[in-house]
């Protein structure tokens, strides 16, 4: 069998078990994060969330409200999707088989649905080399083994391939998945990179505006406008094709702010927002 091991545990969010579930709880708990430990009372329609992919120390508070409003739900699948940093691999990889590691144990790869989604669209190819080092993956896991006692499998689909018809192709590849599994899907993304504070906040109120209203075209536009460094946009933009193919009509911002806002050091930012789409 084929393992996953962690590629950025010690660096991106701790290695240790002990460690890593008290640093998960104190994003829970920060002044950016939901405030408040998971489970959610009451099973939400969210059907598919925006979380972004920093370390934890940066973006962890942040991604903790997309994951509060996922807790109460009890996938058997949860379909994580995210942009491949290093290039390396495929334009479009899924995994076909295996299990991912991370310090709180490993989670299954779900074959069926990679077999299914490879056949639904040849753009998926299945390969395993494609996820060996990036992030934008791995750091979603152990916060859903957190806030899922129970047993789920995981299609973890990474892109270096963002544009449009791609994204599309993948958004409704994924929606035909969803509808035979209960599901839970994660588009990975951070926003803008590198920018003084007000300017990153500024770009990316403007690119967050067409994800609220679940308009890719107008996404795309203001992206290529604008020039926003936002990494996962293909992975957003899939999320948001497939969770409007399954009913969803709206997106909802749960929490935006940016490195700098969470340490105080605004030269130089990246930002980070936590979306659902229901």
């Amino acid at each position: 069998m084929q393992i996953r091991t962690p590629a950025v545990a010690g660096m991106f969010y701790p290695k240790q078990k002990e460690e890593l579930k008290t640093v998960i709880k104190d994003c829970f708990l920060h002044r950016f994060g939901a405030g408040k430990l998971p489970p959610v009372g009451q099973e939400t329609d969210v059907v598919g969330v925006i979380c972004p992919h920093a370390g934890y120390m940066y973006s962890g508070p942040v991604a903790t409200n997309s994951f509060y409003h996922i807790s109460s739900k009890k996938p058997e699948l949860i379909v994580i999707v995210g942009p491949n940093h290093w290039g390396i691999g495929c334009g479009v990889a899924a995994m076909k088989e295996g299990q991912w590691q991370t310090p709180l144990g490993n989670v299954e790869i779900d074959t069926e649905s990679a077999i299914e989604i490879n056949k639904i669209s040849k753009l998926i190819e299945l390969d395993f080399f494609s996820h060996t080092k990036d992030h934008s993956l791995e750091v979603q896991v152990p916060m859903l083994q957190e806030i899922y006692p129970h047993k789920f499998k995981i299609l973890p689909i990474i892109l270096i391939n963002q544009d449009y018809k791609t994204a599309r192709e993948i958004g409704l590849a994924i929606a035909k998945i969803a509808r035979i599994k209960k599901t839970v899907i994660i588009g990975s993304s951070d926003f803008t990179h590198y920018e003084e504070n007000s300017f990153a906040h500024k770009q990316d109120k403007a690119l967050i505006d067409p994800i609220l209203g679940m308009d890719v075209d107008s996404f795309y536009r203001v992206l290529q406008e604008n020039q926003v460094s936002a990494c996962g946009y293909g992975a957003i933009a899939s999320t948001m094709v497939a969770c409007k193919e399954l009913g969803a009509t709206k997106g909802i911002l749960l929490k935006y702010a940016t490195s700098g806002d969470v340490t105080g050091d605004k030269s130089s930012v990246v930002g980070y927002a936590s979306i659902a789409f229901s």
